[in-house]
């Protein structure tokens, strides 16, 4: 998988502990390494990681090796946005796009 610097990675082992367990709200990355624009986002996803640390926690979670999460939240397409919160999805985003827009998005969230 395309690790964004600074990103922690998550699998289907330590998902409900990582994400669901989490105080803060968490921006999941489903990412894969076959995939260009998860390549593009990986920069994004770094930069928006060490922005935002003190209110969102960023990880990413390869969906070729985590199939059970992947499949739990219907995720079809790469890269997929999701933010938990309490435990529960609240906001899906796919596909890539620029870090201002990424945060415009996620505002509503945080």
């Amino acid at each position: 998988m395309i690790r964004a610097a600074g990103v922690a990675e998550v699998t289907d082992a330590d998902f409900d502990d990582e994400v669901l367990g989490a105080e803060l709200p968490v921006l999941v990355e489903f990412t894969a390494d076959w995939c260009p624009p998860c390549r593009q986002m990986s920069p994004v996803v770094s930069a928006l990681a060490a922005q935002e640390s003190d209110r969102l926690k960023v990880v990413q979670l390869d969906v070729d090796t985590n199939p059970e999460t992947t499949n739990a939240y219907k995720v079809l397409s790469m890269p997929t946005f999701m933010v938990f919160r309490g435990g529960e999805p609240v906001k899906s985003m796919v596909g890539a796009r620029p870090k201002r827009r990424l945060l415009e998005e996620l505002s509503d969230v945080l």
